[in-house]
């Protein structure tokens, strides 16, 4: 067995990555990773230099996972700039580190493609080893596996990688047969507020559209970018992904991609939200608006999805990183997962201490948060047992 590392996705071939790619997760595509790369939103002079790490047994390919040298942590959403300020203050550099992620995607998903054939648990461990010495013959400070399903994080913390935990609001497919048959699930007071906000869309004159893939133009791409941008420039900068991107995106992987589209009562488009989904989840990524209207957002970004993935039954929608205002609206706390190997065993025990309370907080904070949720008391419980 043999691990390779390669400067390009582009150094394989999309057959043999498609060989190993059995999901179908999106963002781990093989068009989704090389498309990033083609239009240079990922490259060394953007601080993602590709470094993808392969595993071939007998000269096949049997395991691949999309990896990153990171020259600052733009893009990551998982924040570790207190650690970069740590070590700089201690005379030492954080960068560059070694980042195992799918870039400006905070969507939890698998990090490591394998054949079915393979002991999963012998190719991480393969993987684990070449890794660190990789670290240390180029001297990156640190590995960080962002975002990974939890079995593979456990699988890492075999190999003195820590765990850290974080959070995410995630929407579940209760086997609605419609958007009404969801509201059934909630207290009556929630219900009528979801309720409104839906007529207040109505009453301001706009009228949604949810596209696929295939039946999304050109045209519809330069409005939506416009969106994109203008709403990263309301923060002061400027969205990751350019132009060429969302062009070619559409291009190379309609089948994943559903965009829904705001109108205003004269018929010009006002807002959009880009979403991605495979055959069990949505994945809400870019939103963006030009105007200003009541509940636009909520509509746009939460609504329009829920209806997408209960009209695909879909069994549940990730809407992106943070925001309470997702509870109130059917979106339920869940812990997600990192794993962080360290080479300095100095920081390591103090990031691990930091760690340490780091979950304990978060534990208790999903657990606060979910007496928030407007489902009936007998729903709660039969979601959590599920989910």
């Amino acid at each position: 067995m043999k691990v390779e590392f390669l400067n390009s996705i582009e150094e394989i071939s999309k057959d043999q990555w498609d060989g190993i790619h059995a999901n179908r997760y999106p963002f781990l595509k093989y068009e989704f990773l090389k498309c990033l790369e083609i239009t240079k939103c990922v490259s060394s002079d953007q601080g993602w230099q590709p470094m993808h790490a392969v595993v071939y047994k007998e000269g096949k390919l049997i395991a691949a996972m999309p990896l990153y040298v990171k020259t600052d942590s733009q893009g990551e959403f998982i924040f570790d700039w207190s650690w970069a300020d740590a070590y700089y203050r201690n005379g030492l550099e954080y960068y560059p580190k070694l980042v195992c992620s799918i870039p400006f995607t905070p969507a939890t998903g698998p990090r490591i493609l394998f054949s079915n054939s393979e002991d999963r648990n012998y190719v991480v461990n393969k993987i684990s080893e070449a890794l660190k010495e990789l670290s240390e013959n180029l001297k990156f400070s640190s590995i960080h596996i962002l975002l990974a399903e939890k079995e593979e994080i456990n699988q890492f913390s075999e190999e003195d990688f820590s765990l850290r935990t974080s959070y995410s609001f995630h929407w579940f497919n209760n086997s609605y047969a419609s958007f009404d048959m969801f509201l059934e699930d909630m207290t009556s007071r929630q219900r009528k507020n979801i309720k409104k906000e839906r007529v207040k869309i109505l009453q301001q004159g706009i009228t949604l559209s949810k596209i696929k893939g295939d039946q999304i133009t050109i045209e519809m791409m330069e409005i939506f970018y416009q969106f994109y941008q203008v709403t990263y420039l309301k923060r002061g900068m400027r969205g990751y992904l350019n132009f060429d991107f969302f062009k070619k995106i559409i291009e190379v992987l309609p089948e994943s991609i559903m965009l829904v589209m705001a109108s205003n009562k004269n018929g010009d488009f006002v807002a959009g939200a880009l979403n991605f989904y495979d055959e069990k989840k949505l994945y809400g990524r870019y939103w963006g608006c030009l105007e200003e209207y009541d509940s636009l957002h909520f509509e746009t970004c939460y609504y329009q999805g829920i209806e997408f993935c209960i009209e695909n039954e879909l069994e549940s929608f990730d809407p992106g990183v943070q925001g309470e205002h997702k509870i109130k609206r059917g979106f339920c706390p869940i812990e997600t997962y990192s794993a962080h190997w360290i080479k300095d065993l100095r920081f390591k025990e103090a990031i691990d201490d930091f760690l340490e309370r780091e979950r304990a907080h978060i534990l208790e904070y999903n657990q606060d948060r979910k007496a928030l949720l407007p489902f009936k008391q007998e729903v709660m419980s039969e979601l959590y047992e599920r989910i």
